[in-house]
């Protein structure tokens, strides 16, 4: 009876312990994003991370003394992200772009959360962040993939 006992609460704890794990990798948007501090990047993407739990949008931006630097933008899963008619051949390298999000807690860091993405054309997408979002625009949305674009 009382190996019984011991093998359900070694049975449970592993249970326990491989459910934390995920939990514990996927973080909440506000441990990590500052709402406070939104923030607009506008350049070129540089490289594209297509991988769950997030995609990463990493965007080279010029400063105002003409010197770069690459943010790290996280959106929303692939899925999400095709859902809304997003494909990864959308960003592709060279691609321009502006993104809307939030910045890290720590500024030190150039990343971000991105809500938008507004091509050169002008249409947006939502981009799927885990902070607070908008709805895409469905027109431009619409008359990009008609005219042959992402």
């Amino acid at each position: 009876m009382m190996r019984g006992k011991w093998m359900a609460l070694a049975g449970a704890v592993v249970v326990l312990a491989v459910v934390a794990v995920p939990v514990v990798a996927h973080h909440a948007f506000g441990a990590e994003f500052d709402r406070n501090a939104p923030i607009k990047l506008q350049g070129r993407i540089v490289r594209l991370e297509w991988v769950n739990p997030h995609t990463w949008i990493h965007l080279e931006i010029e400063n105002e003394d003409g010197s770069t630097e690459v943010w790290a933008v996280e959106g929303g899963t692939p899925n999400v992200l095709l859902r809304r008619g997003l494909r990864r051949d959308c960003l592709q390298p060279g691609t321009e772009i502006i993104v809307d999000g939030y910045q890290t807690k720590d500024h030190s860091l150039k990343r971000a959360n991105g809500r938008d993405v507004t091509f050169t054309d002008g249409s947006k997408i939502f981009l799927g962040s885990s902070g607070t979002g908008a709805p895409y625009e469905e027109d431009l949305l619409r008359a990009r993939r008609e005219q042959g674009r992402c």
